[in-house]
C-alpha cells in the first residue's frame, strides 16, 4: 500500500466526490498533499462526504475549497473545477455578500442563515437565488480557528414559489374583495365562516359571520332550508346550483322580510386526499332580473311566436333558395344531356321495333343482341334520372364511409354531357385514396356546380380536370389557413383553365348570393352551398385562381379510419320468389305497360294478379272480392291517388298489406312519415327482383 493510499483511508466511500478528492493532484492546492491533512480537517472531510445535506468546507488561510457530491450539484459548472481552489476564487461573483459571513466564522461565530438572496452565475448567466444554510468555525488539533464549515441548501423554487402563492393571495383576496358578486367559504361540518366578502355581507343585511357557523348567524336561512343544502354538498361532494332561488332575509329577529332571488353555487372544497374540507359559496342577486322577467312575461310570450314565425319564414326562405340553385343546376344539367338521352331513348325504342319486326317475321334467332342493346340503354336512362332526382330532391346531410374514386368515376358520363364537346375533361384518380366520412349525394352535388362553373369559365373550350389524392395538412399549413385543423385528408381539386378570378372575386367567392354571372343567370349559391358542404363535413374549400390563368377548387374532406359501403351487384329472380299458395295480388297502375310487366312477373312466381287501372277501378275490386292478400298502387294514379284508394280498402279490410310505387325521389324522402303499419314504399324504376323481394316479404308477414 502506497503512503498516499493508506493516508486517505479516511476518504472511504463518499461517492464520487470522495474518489475525485483521491485522484486529484493537492500539490499546487493552498490545502497541500492529503499525507500533510491534520486529522482535524480528515474528520470534517469525512463527515461532509458521508451526510446527505449539502455541505462544503474551506480550509486555512486562504481557505481551500472541498466539498461533497450533493453540493456539486449546486454548483452547476463551477464543478469539478472549484475542488481544491480559495474559496473566493469560486464564489467571486456573491463574494461582497458573504465575505462579512465567512469573517465572522472564522472569528470563532457561527451564524445562519434562511433563504438569503444572492445573484450568482453559475449556470453561464447571472440570476437570483435564494440559500439557506450555516456558517460553522472549524478548530484544529492546537484550537485554533483553522477554517469553516457549512451545511446548505438552495430554496430557490421554495422562495418563488411562496412569493408566487403569496401574490396570488392577495389577487385572490383583492379580486374576491372588489367581486361584484357575492363569495363566501365556509370551513368543516359545521359551515363555519371563514371569509365573506362585501357582496356577501349586503346579502345578509351587514350581519356579522365571520368565525360563526350558519346556525348561529344566519337563522333566517336555516329555517328555509339553506343549511340542509349545504350538509347534503358536504356529505355527498356533489356541488348544488340554483337559479331564481328566494331567500327571504329577515336581518333582524322580529325585524322587516326582504324577498331577494338568488343565482348561487355551493362548491366543495377538497383537501390533498380528497376529502370535503369546505364549501364556497358564490352568486348574484337576481332580484331585479326576477322583477324584470315577471313584468315582461306576456309580452314576452307574443315576441316569441312573432320571432318562432320570422324564424320559420326566413328557414322556409333559405331552403327555398338553397331549392332554387340547385334546380338551376338541374337545368343546366338536363340542357346538356339533352341529346344524348334522346339517343338512350332511340337505342331503347329501336331495339324493340327491330325485335318485333323480327318476332313477326319468325325470326328470333338473334334477338338477344337487340334486347341486350334495350336493356343496356334503360338502364343508363335509369341511372341517369335517378341521380337527377337524388341531386334535385330536398333532403338533410347523411354522412357515410365514402370511398371517393368510384364516385368521381360514376359522374364521368354526366359531366361529359353537360359540359358538351367543346370542353376536354380529364380524370386523375389517386391511387390507395383513402375512404372519407360525408354526404354522397352531397358530393356529387357540389362536383357537378363545380364542373358547371368551369365549363362557363370556358366558354370557348378548354380543360376540365378532376383530381383525387391524399393529402396531410400539417401544423404550419393550418397555422396559416383560418379555422383549419391538421390532419389526414381526402382532396377532391376541380380545375379549369377558364378566365380566372381576380383576389377581390376570390375574396367573395364563397359569400351567398354572390355571383360574377348576369342578372338571371345564376342565383350565387353555388360555391356557397360547396363551401357550406364542406365546412359541415369537418372539412375545408379552397380556392386557387389567376385571371386568364384559370381556377383550382380544392375539396378537403377528413379520412375516415372506418370500412366504407359496398354496392352490390343485382341479383335476379331465384326460386325463393316463388309462391305455391297462389296468394291474391291486386295491382293498381295507370301506365299500361308497367302494369302488364307486374302482372306478368307476378304470374311467372305464382301469384294471381288481378288488375285496375284507375283508383275509382281498384276501389272497386277492393269492395267487390273476397280475398285479397296484398295490395300494390302507384301514389300518382287519376281519380282517387294510391293513398286514399289504400285508406279506403283499409276501412273495409283493418289488415290490408299495401306496396306503394312511385316515380318521385320526393315522395320516397317522406316516406317515414307517410307510411304506417302494414305499408311499404319501392321507387321506380325498380328491379323485377326487388319488387319480388319486397312483395315476398309483406306477405311473409
Amino acid at each position: 500500500m502506497t503512503t498516499q493510499t493508506a493516508e486517505a483511508d479516511f476518504l472511504t466511500g463518499g461517492g464520487e466526490m470522495a474518489a475525485m478528492i483521491r485522484a486529484h493532484d493537492w500539490s499546487a492546492s493552498p490545502l497541500g498533499p492529503i499525507e500533510q491533512w491534520p486529522q482535524s480537517l480528515r474528520s470534517i472531510v469525512s463527515l461532509m462526504l458521508a451526510s446527505e445535506f449539502a455541505m462544503f468546507a474551506a480550509w486555512g488561510p486562504e481557505l481551500g475549497f472541498l466539498y461533497n457530491d450533493h453540493y456539486a450539484r449546486l454548483l452547476h459548472d463551477k464543478h469539478p473545477h472549484a475542488l481544491g481552489r480559495r474559496f473566493n476564487d469560486i464564489w467571486g461573483d456573491v463574494w461582497a455578500d458573504i465575505s462579512p459571513l465567512v469573517d465572522k466564522a472564522l472569528a470563532g461565530e457561527a451564524s445562519f442563515f434562511e433563504n438569503l438572496p444572492l445573484v450568482t452565475n453559475r449556470k453561464g448567466y447571472d440570476e437570483q437565488a435564494w440559500f439557506t444554510f450555516s456558517y460553522s468555525p472549524v478548530r484544529d488539533e492546537s484550537g485554533a480557528v483553522a477554517g469553516m464549515f457549512c451545511s446548505t441548501y438552495e430554496s430557490t423554487e421554495r422562495v418563488v414559489a411562496e412569493r408566487a402563492l403569496r401574490d396570488e393571495r392577495e389577487r385572490m383576496g383583492q379580486m374576491f374583495a372588489q367581486a361584484p358578486t357575492f363569495m363566501a367559504m365556509l370551513r368543516g361540518p359545521e359551515h363555519r365562516f371563514e371569509l365573506a366578502n362585501p357582496g356577501y355581507s349586503k346579502l345578509v343585511g351587514h350581519r356579522e359571520v365571520l368565525g360563526r357557523t350558519v346556525a348561529e348567524a344566519l337563522p333566517d336561512a336555516v329555517e328555509q332550508g339553506f343549511l340542509e343544502l349545504l350538509d347534503h354538498v358536504y356529505a355527498t361532494g356533489e356541488p348544488f346550483t340554483a337559479s331564481g332561488m328566494l331567500y327571504a332575509v329577515q336581518a333582524a329577529p322580529g325585524g322587516s322580510v326582504d324577498d331577494r332571488y338568488l343565482d348561487f353555487v355551493y362548491q366543495p372544497i377538497r383537501d390533498a386526499n380528497g376529502a370535503v374540507v369546505g364549501i364556497f359559496v358564490e352568486g348574484a342577486d337576481v332580484t331585479d332580473r326576477k322583477m324584470l322577467e315577471r313584468d315582461l312575461q306576456s309580452l314576452n310570450a307574443d315576441l316569441e311566436q312573432r320571432v318562432r314565425d320570422r324564424t320559420q319564414e326566413l328557414v322556409e326562405a333559405q331552403e327555398a333558395l338553397r331549392q332554387a340553385q340547385k334546380m338551376e343546376a338541374v337545368g343546366q344539367l338536363t340542357g346538356g344531356i339533352a341529346h344524348d338521352f334522346n339517343n338512350l331513348l332511340q337505342g331503347i325504342t329501336g331495339s324493340l321495333e327491330i325485335v318485333q319486326r323480327r318476332v313477326a317475321q319468325g325470326r328470333v334467332g338473334e334477338l338477344d343482341r337487340f334486347i341486350s342493346g334495350a336493356t343496356a340503354a334503360a338502364n343508363r336512362a335509369a341511372a341517369l334520372t335517378h341521380r337527377l332526382l337524388a341531386f334535385s330532391r330536398r333532403q338533410p346531410l347523411d354522412p357515410r364511409p365514402v370511398k371517393v374514386n368510384p364516385l368521381v368515376a360514376s359522374l364521368e358520363d354526366l359531366i361529359r354531357r353537360t359540359t358538351g364537346e367543346q370542353i376536354e375533361l380529364e380524370m386523375v384518380l389517386g391511387t390507395g385514396l383513402w375512404t372519407t366520412l360525408c354526404d354522397p349525394n352531397q358530393l356529387e352535388n357540389s362536383l357537378l356546380n363545380l364542373a358547371i362553373n368551369a365549363r362557363d369559365a370556358m366558354p370557348h373550350g378548354g380543360t376540365l380536370t378532376i383530381e383525387t389524392r391524399n393529402a396531410q395538412l400539417d401544423d404550419h399549413f393550418a397555422a396559416s389557413q383560418r379555422d383549419v385543423r391538421p390532419g389526414h385528408y381526402v382532396c377532391v381539386c376541380v380545375s379549369d383553365t377558364g378566365t380566372g378570378m381576380s383576389a377581390d372575386t376570390i375574396a367573395k367567392a364563397f359569400e351567398p348570393f354572390f355571383t360574377t354571372k348576369p342578372l338571371g343567370q345564376g342565383t350565387g349559391l353555388g360555391l356557397s352551398m360547396v363551401y357550406g358542404f364542406a365546412r359541415q363535413s369537418e372539412g375545408y374549400a379552397r380556392i386557387y385562381s389567376e385571371v386568364g390563368q384559370g381556377t383550382t377548387i380544392k375539396l378537403y374532406l377528413p379520412r375516415h379510419y372506418g370500412v366504407a359501403e359496398q354496392d352490390e351487384a343485382l341479383p335476379g329472380l331465384t326460386q325463393e320468389h316463388v309462391t305455391d299458395a297462389g296468394e291474391i295480388v291486386l295491382v293498381v297502375e295507370d301506365d299500361v305497360v308497367v302494369r302488364s310487366l307486374i302482372v306478368e312477373v307476378l304470374g311467372e312466381l305464382g301469384y294471381q294478379a288481378v288488375e285496375a287501372h284507375d283508383g275509382p277501378a281498384g276501389l272497386d275490386k277492393l269492395q267487390t272480392m273476397d280475398r285479397i292478400d296484398l295490395l300494390v298502387t302507384d301514389i300518382g294514379l287519376p281519380g282517387l291517388n294510391g293513398r286514399q284508394v289504400a285508406d279506403a280498402g283499409r276501412a273495409l279490410r283493418p289488415d290490408l298489406r299495401v306496396l306503394f310505387m312511385t316515380g318521385y325521389a320526393e315522395n320516397a324522402a317522406l316516406a317515414s312519415g307517410f307510411l304506417e303499419p302494414g305499408m311499404s314504399m319501392i321507387t321506380k324504376p325498380f328491379a323485377m327482383e326487388a319488387l319480388a323481394t319486397q312483395i315476398r316479404t309483406m306477405i311473409g308477414g
